[in-house]
C-alpha cells in the first residue's frame, strides 16, 4: 500500500510512540488524523474519544475522515497497565483496575479494528485490490510476563490472539491486521521512570544494548503499511529482549 496520500488515523497519537509515528506518516506524505483522549503535542486534524467507548469511537472516526479522507491505515497505540501483586502480602491488583485494562487495551483495540475495516470495507481497492491495514500494539510481555503484569499481559495478549482470526475475516475484502509487540522504548513514560525495576529493564536489551527510538517503531508501521504479505502476524520489535521473572519485593511498600 502507498503511504503517500492515504489516510491513516492514529488512535494514541497525542504522544509517545503514537506521536512519532503520526509525525513520520505526515512526513512521508500520509493525510494523519489522530484519536486521543487529549491532543498533546500533535497540532493536525484531532477528535477526542476514548478507546473502549464504541459510539465515541465511531463519531471521532467520522470526524477525522472528513478531514483525512478515505481510510487506508489505522494505527492503535493506546494503552494502559495495572500492575502489582495479585495475591498475598503487599496485594494490589484488582477486579476493577483488571477490568479497565482489558476494555482499554483489549476491547478497545476490537473496537478500532471493527471501526476501521467497516470504513475500509465501503471504500474502492487500490489496483492491488488492497483497501487499507489495522496495525494493533501489543507488547512482549504478551509473551514472558514479570511478576506484577498479569492484567498487562493478559489485556495485550488478547491483541495478538485476536489478529490472526481479524486477518483471515477482513483478508476477502483486502484488509491486513498486523499486531507489533515493541520491547522497552524511550517514550516519555519510560524515560521518566525511576528506580531498581526500571534499571533492571534498561539492561536487558541485547542489541542494540537500549531502548529502542520511537522513530525505530515508527519505520516499522511504514513498512507494514507498505509490504502486503505482511498480515495476521505479531511482529516482536525488542533487540532480542527477553522478559525475566522480576522480583516480588518490587511491588510491596
Amino acid at each position: 500500500m502507498r503511504i503517500e496520500g492515504s489516510g491513516f488515523v492514529v488512535a494514541g497519537g497525542g504522544s509517545g510512540l503514537g506521536l512519532a509515528t503520526a509525525r513520520s506518516l505526515r512526513d512521508a506524505g500520509a493525510c494523519v488524523g489522530v484519536l486521543d483522549l487529549k491532543q498533546g503535542e500533535w497540532d493536525g486534524a484531532f477528535a477526542n474519544a476514548d478507546v473502549a467507548d464504541q459510539a465515541g469511537v465511531e463519531q471521532a472516526l467520522n470526524v477525522l475522515v472528513g478531514k483525512i479522507g478515505q481510510l487506508r491505515g489505522l494505527l492503535n497505540t493506546t494503552g494502559i497497565g495495572h500492575s502489582g501483586l495479585s495475591a498475598g502480602p503487599g496485594r494490589k491488583v484488582t477486579a476493577e483496575g483488571f477490568r479497565r485494562v482489558l476494555d482499554v487495551n483489549t476491547l478497545g483495540s476490537f473496537i478500532l479494528a471493527q471501526a476501521a475495516a467497516e470504513r475500509m470495507i465501503a471504500s474502492e481497492p487500490d489496483k492491488h485490490g488492497e483497501r487499507g491495514v489495522i496495525i494493533n500494539t501489543s507488547s512482549i510481555v504478551a509473551f514472558e510476563g514479570q511478576i506484577g503484569t498479569a492484567a498487562y499481559a493478559a489485556a495485550k495478549g488478547g491483541i495478538n490472539a485476536m489478529t490472526l482470526p481479524l486477518a483471515r475475516e477482513f483478508g476477502r475484502h483486502g484488509i491486513r491486521v498486523v499486531t507489533i509487540a515493541p520491547g522497552i522504548f524511550e517514550t516519555p513514560m519510560f524515560s521518566q521512570a525511576r528506580g531498581p525495576m526500571v534499571d533492571w529493564l534498561r539492561e536487558q536489551v541485547v542489541y542494540p544494548d537500549r531502548p529502542g527510538d520511537a522513530v525505530e517503531f515508527a519505520e516499522m508501521v511504514a513498512h507494514i503499511g507498505r509490504n502486503r504479505m505482511l498480515n495476521g502476524t505479531v511482529i516482536r520489535l525488542d533487540g532480542a529482549y527477553r522478559v525475566p521473572p522480576g522480583r516480588h519485593d518490587w511491588w510491596v511498600d
